[in-house]
């Protein structure tokens, strides 16, 4: 994805901190795209590229290797990726709106922001302190090896785009993670 905003390209580290890393990232984008002088597109393409990324990546790769060194359950699996859903239905909303300089567009960042810091919040408590205190220091940062390609990777495809996003989110739909009401 070209963006003039600097995603980090970790390619390192303690999976935790990586996580916690872009979760501080996120904050900052919803900032951004909310700043009324700020380069409101340019954020919005970078968080979509961003939170598609780093969902697919913990659900992929994070979660399932939790799980199975026990610091997680598999309700908090099925809850984190069921948040992500959500998530990626309100970043579908705001991708959907043309320009950024309307209530539309402020009223579902809004949305997208309430979706995601609630995510973020919980993820850190109950999924992210588990992870820091059951499972080996040398385990974590294998994953990180593996978040930080994956999380890369799917940056440079471009993950971000509309038509990715609406794709995942029918997805989701179609799993039955999202109602279709």
């Amino acid at each position: 994805m070209s963006t003039p905003i600097d995603l980090g390209r970790p390619v390192a580290g303690d999976v935790v901190d990586l996580i916690l890393e872009d979760h501080r990232r996120f904050e900052g984008l919803l900032r951004t795209m909310r700043g009324p002088h700020a380069d409101r597109e340019s954020a919005r393409r970078a968080f979509s590229a961003l939170h598609v990324a780093h969902a697919l990546t913990e659900e992929e790769h994070v979660y399932p290797v939790l799980r199975t060194k026990r610091a997680i359950s598999e309700h908090d699996a099925e809850h984190g990726e069921e948040e992500h859903a959500e998530g990626n239905e309100a970043l579908l909303g705001v991708l959907e709106i043309k320009g950024t300089d309307t209530q539309a567009y402020e009223d579902a960042v809004e949305k997208l922001t309430a979706a995601v810091s609630h995510h973020l919040a919980e993820e850190e408590l109950s999924i992210l302190t588990p992870a820091r205190t059951n499972v080996t220091s040398r385990v974590r940062d294998n994953l990180g090896e593996a978040f930080c390609a994956s999380r890369n990777k799917l940056i440079d495809d471009d993950c971000g785009t509309l038509e990715k996003v609406r794709r995942i989110v029918g997805r989701a739909e179609r799993k039955g993670i999202l109602d279709t009401d």
